[in-house]
């Protein structure tokens, strides 16, 4: 069950007191300092953020009323079958602060296979593929209905190296995988639950690197996914967890000889 929005003030208070200055000052580790200088405060306006956003607002805007299947824990606005776009835009759209943010690690750290667990209306799935043109992006929604918009607004923007895969993970994670060699890049938005969590992140890890970075959306959203936050930590093939509170990104790399945890304000 997720926290409630109190609950979760209560924690991010809690986060951002104790967690490291996002500035990188009193970081010891020359990877962590390069990530929060050249990537988490690199302050530059892309020029596809605004296109991008541009679509945001459209989806915001947009009074076109869905017929879904919601696989996942379900959103903030409880689980229906009929929602408007805009209501999922508001309540499911990763911000465009962590959006962005994920658009500069593909620029910065250049994978050529990106994975998404939940494309949703594609606002993310467009950050992640125009980041990097020349990569392929894999993403996969659950509701055929929004998966249908995803794709629309990918085609608005002209992005042409994303392929959707429709269908609930469970049944479709597998086969999807089982065609991809290697995975440099995943973000997994699908199932804010403990053991799909985990289970998800497990097969993405059967096809990785230790040059693979995964992001895990709301590790702190409820009490379960704080459970599967802290096991993907302790994974021994997990060498370096960062903690920005929404989100979480792994590390897989051999090069860090000590297991580190950070937890940075951003």
């Amino acid at each position: 069950m997720m926290y409630s929005p109190l609950q979760l003030a209560i924690k991010y208070f809690k986060y951002y007191f104790n967690s490291s200055n996002g500035k990188g000052h009193g970081v010891h580790s020359p990877f962590v300092f390069s990530f929060i200088t050249d990537v988490l405060n690199d302050k530059r306006n892309f020029y596809d953020y605004d296109k991008i956003e541009a679509v945001r607002k459209q989806l915001l805007n947009s009074e076109k009323e869905l017929i879904i299947e919601d696989f996942g824990a379900g959103s903030r606005k409880g689980l229906t079958k009929k929602r408007k776009v805009s209501e999922i835009a508001n309540s499911s759209l990763k911000p465009k602060k962590f959006a962005q943010l994920l658009f500069r690690m593909i620029n910065y750290y250049q994978p050529e296979t990106i994975l998404e667990l939940g494309t949703s209306l594609g606002v993310t799935s467009a950050y992640l593929a125009s980041a990097k043109p020349d990569a392929t992006l894999v993403t996969m929604e659950g509701s055929a209905s929004i998966a249908s918009i995803a794709k629309s607004n990918l085609k608005q923007l002209n992005l042409n190296n994303v392929r959707v895969v429709e269908g609930n993970f469970d049944e479709t994670l597998s086969n999807t995988l089982s065609n991809i060699q290697q995975i440099d890049f995943a973000f997994l938005d699908g199932n804010h639950r403990y053991q799909p969590t985990i289970d998800y992140f497990n097969q993405v890890l059967e096809k990785s690197t230790e040059n693979t970075i995964i992001v895990i959306d709301d590790v702190h959203w409820s009490k379960e996914m704080e459970q599967a936050w802290v096991y993907i930590k302790q994974h021994p093939q997990v060498t370096l967890s960062i903690d920005l509170f929404f989100i979480g990104i792994v590390f897989l790399s051999k090069e860090f000889k000590i297991k580190q945890d950070f937890v940075i304000c951003f």
